[in-house]
């Protein structure tokens, strides 16, 4: 009588006692997140290579001084410090429901996995907000021999250098347009409505601007712009599909998809990505908004 043994052939890749002891797919969120990681980080060096390379820079605290209804208070870096505790308490939230996949806990994946979904879509909207008061906003620079009124887009940068010249200040503002003395006066003093002042001639206009509190700028590099959108841009698209993401994982887990097989792995594997996009931010945040 023989006996015969049948060894089992472990792949290396079906995860359980293979020689990586990991599972297929979280090898392959982390080739990707490692790829991912490299683009992020060609586009930050490219970023301060620029940076470093010019003799004068936009300032944070000028750039980013704005709050959601607190009209023309100075705060600088408020607001995105608001941005960036949201989404530090939105990976918190992850890593519990993380925890509670672990424990088989339906509910509590759940419970998390809506309250990461809240916190994503919350820094959207702030974001959304912040490159809205950015594009739109009305500043004044010295261009061309007269005064115009700008915000912050692709073509134009109104961060430049204090114009302290007041007698290049005095002539700009007479040879700027009605329509700019309009939007100059109106853009410090709300008092007065639009219509009252497109009422007023140039001169009544003119004395009532004050071009010490006006604060003029040159217009600063156009680089700050492409990057400051291109790379918060290319930052928010990822929030928003780890937003996707946690929303068809939340489905799935209301489901039981995930019951039923016995594991909660891909609510692992969303975690990981979703602490990468946070990670990522942490240093768009160094780059952008303290350096």
């Amino acid at each position: 009588m023989s006996t015969t043994t049948t060894m089992h052939k472990t792949k290396w890749w079906s995860g359980g006692k293979s020689p990586f002891n990991l599972e297929y797919g979280k090898v392959m969120m982390w080739y990707f997140l490692m790829s991912d990681a490299f683009t992020f980080g060609a586009f930050l060096i490219s970023y301060g290579t620029i940076r470093f390379s010019q003799n004068f820079w936009p300032d944070p605290n000028v750039v980013f001084n704005a709050f959601p209804g607190a009209g023309h208070a100075n705060l600088p870096l408020a607001f995105v410090s608001v941005m960036t505790f949201i989404l530090i308490i939105s990976s918190v939230t992850m890593v519990l429901a993380v925890h509670a996949g672990h424990k088989g806990d339906k509910q509590g994946v759940m419970k998390w996995m809506v309250w990461t979904i809240i916190g994503g879509l919350a820094f959207l909207g702030c974001q959304a907000w912040e490159w809205h008061h950015l594009i739109t906003g009305e500043h004044a620079v010295l261009a061309n021999g007269q005064i115009e009124m700008i915000g912050q887009t692709m073509g134009g940068n109104p961060w430049g250098n204090l114009v302290h010249d007041n007698a290049a200040l005095t002539a700009a503002l007479n040879n700027t347009p009605h329509e700019t003395l309009v939007q100059l006066v109106h853009s410090h003093d709300a008092s007065h409505a639009t219509g009252e002042l497109a009422a007023m001639t140039d001169v009544q206009l003119r004395g009532m601007v004050d071009l010490a509190e006006m604060h003029v700028r040159e217009k600063g590099p156009l680089a700050f712009g492409g990057y400051f959108y291109g790379i918060t841009g290319f930052h928010g698209f990822h929030v928003f599909s780890g937003v996707v993401i946690n929303i068809i994982m939340l489905i799935m887990t209301q489901k039981d998809v995930f019951k039923n097989r016995g594991h909660y792995l891909m609510i692992e594997k969303a975690g990981l990505y979703w602490h990468f996009v946070d990670l990522v931010w942490v240093f768009v945040f160094l780059c952008f908004y303290l350096i």
